[in-house]
């Protein structure tokens, strides 16, 4: 089961997982498995097009960044 979403304008599978997910790695493989023929459209996904986003096994809490300046 996963979550349907629709590309913004100049969205790539990595832009998606970053906004869903919170992160790339190891992520966007899934969404790529989880879309037959996604990668066909090319980096920049066209506007309005459904990806479907799994929920994902190794779903780890993501650790925050620590900034030293702002």
């Amino acid at each position: 089961m996963g979550t349907l979403v629709r590309a913004q304008q100049g969205d790539t599978v990595d832009l998606i997982c970053w906004r869903h997910y919170g992160r790339t790695g190891r992520v966007t493989e899934q969404v790529y498995e989880a879309n037959p023929g996604l990668c066909e459209l090319g980096p920049v996904i066209p506007h309005g097009h459904p990806i479907t986003l799994p929920a994902l096994a190794d779903s780890k809490p993501v650790a925050k960044t620590l900034q030293l300046w702002d």
